[in-house]
């Protein structure tokens, strides 16, 4: 009778430390997750700062494009004030297409192209564009292993029975996923 008693004890004792073992697992992806997050907006926070310095530069410049500064500024401004992954990665996009607008339109300007402050801008925002790429893969990671652990049996059962849910990619709109053009 006691080895039974004991057998029992020690199914319970497991399922109970595997449960544990799931749980503790969850929270440590769910953390990451955002804890990456957190990354991207730390980098988005960066561009926001350079992006009136460049709109100001190039204003120095190119007095008559007034309409592409007011769609940065719009953009800007609502990038960042987005709430939620979706409306966050929407402005952002909208933000890197206006960004690039303005890039465009210094082609026009050789004395802007010049400007060792336009130029220092420009390798900032360049610079920080590749930190929010790679802010980006991080956090995708992270969000796919929490996602792949919440839809695993069994792991599934205890993500549910304790609320976890599958959190959102960061993903790129169309104009993104077109190559770049490179004119010389």
């Amino acid at each position: 009778m006691s080895v039974i008693l004991y057998i029992i004890l020690g199914v319970v004792v497991v399922a109970i430390l595997w449960l544990i073992a799931t749980f503790n697992g969850f929270v440590i992806l769910k953390n990451r997750a955002k804890e990456a997050w957190s990354d991207i907006d730390v980098q988005l926070k960066r561009r926001y700062d350079l992006i009136p310095n460049l709109v100001e530069t190039v204003k120095g410049y190119a007095t008559h494009e007034k309409e592409i500064f007011e769609k940065v500024t719009q953009a800007r401004a609502s990038a960042m004030s987005a709430q939620g992954m979706k409306d966050k990665a929407v402005a952002e996009n909208q933000l890197t297409d206006t960004l690039k607008s303005l890039f465009a339109v210094s082609e026009n300007y050789p004395d802007l192209k010049a400007s060792t402050n336009f130029l220092e801008l420009q390798r900032e925002i360049s610079d920080t564009e590749d930190k929010i790429q790679a802010a980006r893969r991080f956090y995708n990671t992270n969000v796919r292993d929490l996602n792949i652990k919440i839809e695993s049996f069994p792991d599934n059962v205890v993500a549910g029975a304790f609320g976890f849910k599958q959190m959102e990619l960061f993903e790129a709109n169309g104009a993104e996923k077109e190559p770049v053009k490179v004119k010389f």
